[in-house]
């Protein structure tokens, strides 16, 4: 995840539950395909788990009263905070057809919410050259660091098809990415896995949206 702010990754680094991940977030997906059966957007949702969310409400001096909910000024200033993303940065999502990676648009339509003690936020993202249907579609959020843990916990949704469905693959933990795991637990909290021999970690404990049509 590239856009933590600096106040809150020190606090992250200073009380450390463990060296990796720092952040976790139960992701939701919907696929958007057009009338000549392409996939032309891809919605992305973020649910925050709740001591991240305490932190960016703190940080942002949201949510004084501690009622849990965000007055209208409160949820305008928290919408975006998330958004604010590096040149270079793929938004920790990766779609594939075969071993093509398709070219994403940046985020535009953004929200956020802030209930239940969780910061749950939606953009969307254009694939800039649209793929039909036809064709297996791979979608992988992950951050190659692996600062970040993405769940593929909340829905999956496909719209402007009916012929499309889409499942989750879980990571295949064998013996050898157990060990990686455990090689991450041992190293310090700032550490970059890539410096210590571990490059891409991320991608190798991520999970895999499979998303297959039917062709009439």
């Amino acid at each position: 995840m590239k856009y933590i702010a600096p106040f809150l990754l020190s606090l992250m680094i200073a009380n450390p539950v463990a060296a990796h991940p720092h952040i976790f977030i139960d992701t939701g997906l919907e696929m958007l395909f057009d009338p000549q059966g392409q996939l032309t957007h891809v919605r992305v949702t973020w649910q925050y788990d709740e001591f991240y969310s305490l932190l960016v409400t703190e940080d942002m001096g949201l949510d004084a009263d501690f009622d849990g909910v965000l007055t209208e000024a409160e949820n305008t200033k928290l919408t975006g905070f998330d958004m604010q993303w590096v040149q270079g940065y793929n938004g920790d999502l990766e779609i594939m057809s075969g071993t093509q990676i398709l070219s994403l648009s940046g985020p535009t339509e953004i929200s956020a919410e802030f209930a239940e003690g969780r910061i749950t936020t939606t953009h969307l993202r254009s694939v800039l050259s649209p793929l039909p249907a036809r064709e297996t579609i791979v979608i992988k959020p992950y951050d190659p660091t692996y600062y970040t843990a993405y769940d593929v916990t909340r829905p999956l949704i496909i719209t402007g098809s009916e012929d499309c469905r889409a499942r989750v693959k879980m990571p295949d933990i064998n013996a050898g990415l157990q060990a990686l795991r455990e090689q991450l637990n041992t190293l310090a909290a700032d550490a970059d896995p890539e410096d210590e021999g571990l490059p891409n970690i991320g991608a190798q404990l991520a999970s895999d949206v499979i998303v297959t049509c039917s062709v009439s």
